[in-house]
């Protein structure tokens, strides 16, 4: 039977439901300090399908990779309350900044060390909403890749096979391993996390965390550890990584506040009734 190692790329973004005057920097860059912090919706969708795979074949194992800031650990954290095994947090100063490409690439560099057989990505992040990191990635890689995916039906000869959510239908492809899956947020919910795993992995932490927290929690339970590389851990160029390295900039930034239009009040009469018809097939919002 195969045994997969899987790579599920995660992110924690900022919860687009509270954004305040205080959302972005100077320098057009999310100031994400400002911002309640969550996982990334589709990212969840990915771990989901991952951790299916991990059920069907024993000995498989599911790792999070995430770049970002020392808090992004609790995005790690939460996937081993659901099932993962483990994972990696890239944070560096010199990643700070980085767009879609700056971001693939850093991720590619970590992937290439960590060698995995599967890739598993969310479709998008709500703090940018590009559907670009997942794809580039696997063009960095030289691998091949299937998006939109809602479900892995089976892996098959070598062969993974996936059902794909489009506009105007679905479509069932396969796809050769090693590769990368981006997922939609119609595929199968996340499972929620497991009161046990809680309790086994509520401790684990960064050497970063655990030098912030004076504690080390870790001695004696390696299961405890989540791994921190930096620019030197994955051999990256600087001059590809963070601001240098991200060709999209921001030049303005603009506030926009929706304002109501006046408001016409309609009674049951059958006057008013004909009248608001009247409107909604002027304005094609009807017919």
């Amino acid at each position: 039977m195969k045994t997969l190692k899987i790579v599920v790329l995660a992110k924690q973004v900022p919860d687009t439901r509270n954004v305040g005057k205080d959302a972005m920097k100077a320098d057009g860059t999310v100031n994400r300090a400002a911002l309640p912090a969550i996982f990334n919706p589709e990212d969840l969708n990915a771990l989901e399908q991952a951790l299916i795979l991990k059920d069907k074949f024993a000995g498989s194992t599911v790792h999070i990779l995430t770049m970002g800031p020392p808090r992004a650990a609790d995005i790690i954290r939460d996937a081993m309350f659901r099932g993962a095994d483990g994972g990696i947090l890239l944070t560096d100063r010199k990643f700070a900044g980085a767009d879609t490409l700056a971001t693939s690439y850093a991720l590619s560099r970590a992937l290439r060390k960590i060698k995995p057989d599967l890739i598993v990505a969310g479709r998008q992040a709500i703090d940018g909403d590009t559907a670009q990191v997942g794809p580039q990635t696997a063009e960095k890689l030289g691998w091949p890749q299937v998006t939109y995916a809602e479900e892995i039906l089976e892996l098959k000869d070598g062969q993974i096979v996936i059902k794909r959510r489009l506009d105007h239908g679905v479509e069932v492809v396969s796809c050769p391993l090693p590769m990368v899956v981006t997922v939609n947020g119609s595929a199968a919910d996340p499972r929620p996390q497991h009161a046990k795993r809680v309790m086994k992995y509520k401790y684990a932490k960064t050497p970063t965390e655990m030098q912030e927290a004076d504690q080390d929690y870790i001695a004696g339970k390696e299961y405890l550890k989540i791994e921190e590389w930096g620019v030197a851990d994955v051999d990256a160029d600087d001059a590809q990584l963070g601001l240098a390295g991200s060709p999209t900039k921001v030049k303005t930034i603009e506030s926009v506040v929706f304002q109501a239009k006046e408001s016409k009040k309609y009674t049951a009469a059958d006057a008013d009734i004909n009248e608001l018809m009247a409107e909604l097939i002027a304005s094609h919002t009807l017919g």
